[in-house]
């Protein structure tokens, strides 16, 4: 094996580690030291292959971006309106969100999606962590595009002439879930509102009629 292709291996074998632990001990886990005992590798080792620890997380987090962007794809895949899609990747969100929170919590880390503040990375292969994001934000963006066409084709939804633009309205929603997965993986938001998550979420209906109008509107 060369060293290229050997050095790519040891660098697959680092994030298989991380992803390994993040989701069996949570994000709190993932030290140089662990990593690389996990990996089999001496505790230097992650540094010869990462320019920074902030790397190798970003590089595991991204793993989490591609498993929810499979997850977005199967839902989408679903036959009916924009909405229907719309509370599919919703559905798929929240879900993943509850069944990976170590996951989770480290793909929506506040530092590692501030790709200006690591330009110490720009060797990193691959894209920063904020681009991972772009699709999955641009998909439910065409989504609520397209929900304002299909409901006033069919005449059965508000007027759009004074709706903030597609974008806002989709980063409203995006905020709207990510709450939810939050207040619910901390226990708040059975406090609140109990019964919350058990079959058909109203809270996501809910969410839905606020940003997109009322289903029967």
């Amino acid at each position: 094996m060369d060293q290229a292709r050997q050095a790519d291996s040891l660098r697959e074998r680092l994030i298989d580690a991380g992803v390994e632990l993040v989701m069996s001990e949570g994000a709190a886990s993932l030290g140089l030291r662990e990593i690389a005992r996990r990996a089999g590798v001496s505790h230097g080792a992650p540094r010869r292959y990462f320019p920074t620890h902030h790397a190798l997380l970003s590089a595991i987090a991204r793993r989490g971006f591609a498993h929810l962007a499979a997850r977005f794809a199967v839902a989408g895949e679903a036959a009916g309106t924009p909405r229907d899609q719309l509370r599919g990747l919703a559905d798929a969100f929240l879900d993943y969100a509850a069944e990976y929170g170590g996951m989770f919590e480290l793909m929506f880390r506040h530092d590692l999606l501030d790709s200006e503040a690591h330009a110490s990375d720009a060797d990193e292969p691959g894209p920063r962590l904020r681009e991972s994001t772009l699709p999955l934000f641009a998909r439910l963006v065409a989504l609520v595009a397209q929900d304002r066409a299909h409901r006033t084709e069919h005449g059965d939804g508000p007027s759009y002439a004074s709706a903030p633009p597609p974008a806002l309205t989709a980063a409203a929603l995006w905020t709207n879930l990510h709450g939810i997965a939050v207040l619910r993986a901390n226990g708040s938001l059975q406090l609140a509102f109990p019964g919350a998550g058990e079959g058909p979420d109203p809270l996501v209906t809910a969410a839905l009629d606020a940003h997109l109008g009322r289903a029967d509107a």
